[in-house]
């Protein structure tokens, strides 16, 4: 019998500082085989030419012009040839063992499931990533792993995760209308096709944070409404699959988390998601923030505290250092 094939799915847009550096932690994988196909978005940069540099037996670069991460994940999904499917951003970092961990963890387990791991942010080097556990850091039904985390019991980031192709099949295509929080849809998706999430202690990703033009950093009208209705696809999912107390309450806790980061860019978007967390049933999120944060919150409002405390960042970025 022969040993899975791996797809390593990866986005690249204007991504010269880092590309070097994910290629080398999917060559540094202590399993084999594995293929890498990138997607070359429109760059603009030179990304394809160092791709083009990078390449080998093991790297197959295709080329688009810019439409996405979405269309690039999909375009690479439609080249890949693998067992099972490592979705990885230009700028994130695999750990020499992540995806043997998370195979050898699969090939114990029934058809259908899919795996998750360990992850950490780093901002300059890997060797600065602190790894935390987290409530989802455990194996879990479908929906119970999308309860808890959307009821703050953490995230997985889309590298994490390790998906059978034929999970993959079910669950469908990335949505290409959607940019920002895409993963959220589709894991979303994912998860509820599967038999569920196996954490796997040891595999490890690590998750660049802090670009400043990276999607998650974009603050647009077009990536709000992305977020939004990434939001309601998932959400919707999720209802559909079990509409019962627990996945109402976690997705009013998560519309609430949306409309917190959205307010005040897109007041519009907020007052919808409001009307839903009430259609819902409300939630009792704690909103975060200091002690002055708090007070302006009890005194005024979330909203009043939310513009507060964004003028008071605005200020100290402005002081002179």
């Amino acid at each position: 019998m022969s040993t899975p094939l791996v797809s390593v799915l990866i986005p690249c847009y204007n991504a010269t500082a880092w590309l070097e550096a994910t290629i080398a932690s999917v060559r540094a994988q202590d399993w084999r085989p594995y293929e890498i196909i990138l997607v070359d978005d429109g760059s603009t940069d030179g990304s394809a030419e160092l791709a083009a540099q990078l390449a080998g037996p093991d790297l197959k670069i295709v080329h688009q012009p810019n439409a996405g991460q979405c269309a690039a994940f999909n375009h690479a999904l439609r080249l890949a040839q693998g067992d099972y499917l490592e979705y990885l951003d230009a700028d994130d970092l695999l750990g020499p063992e992540k995806i043997s961990v998370q195979m050898r963890r699969l090939g114990t387990l029934p058809d259908g499931w899919v795996a998750s791991g360990e992850w950490a942010r780093f901002y300059r080097s890997p060797d600065d990533a602190v790894f935390q556990a987290e409530p989802v850091w455990r194996d879990l039904a479908p929906v119970d792993w999308l309860v808890t985390s959307w009821s703050g019991g953490g995230m997985m980031h889309g590298s994490a995760w390790l998906v059978p192709r034929n999970v993959a099949v079910a669950a469908g295509s990335w949505d290409e209308r959607l940019s920002l929080i895409n993963d959220f849809d589709y894991f979303t998706r994912v998860l509820l096709h599967s038999q569920g999430a196996a954490f796997c202690p040891g595999a490890r990703t690590f998750y660049r944070s802090s670009i400043g033009h990276s999607l998650s950093q974009s603050t647009s009208r077009r990536a709000w409404e992305s977020a939004f209705l990434s939001t309601k696809l998932g959400t919707d999912a999720l209802l559909a699959r079990e509409n019962s107390p627990r996945t109402r309450l976690a997705s009013a806790i998560n519309l609430q988390r949306f409309a917190y980061s959205a307010y005040p860019f897109a007041p519009d978007l907020v007052a919808q998601a409001e009307q839903w967390i009430r259609e819902l049933g409300g939630c009792n999120l704690a909103f975060g923030g200091g002690p002055v944060f708090q007070w302006l919150r009890r005194l005024c409002g979330w909203k009043f505290a939310r513009r507060a405390q964004m003028a008071g960042r605005r200020v100290m970025r402005k002081k002179p250092s």
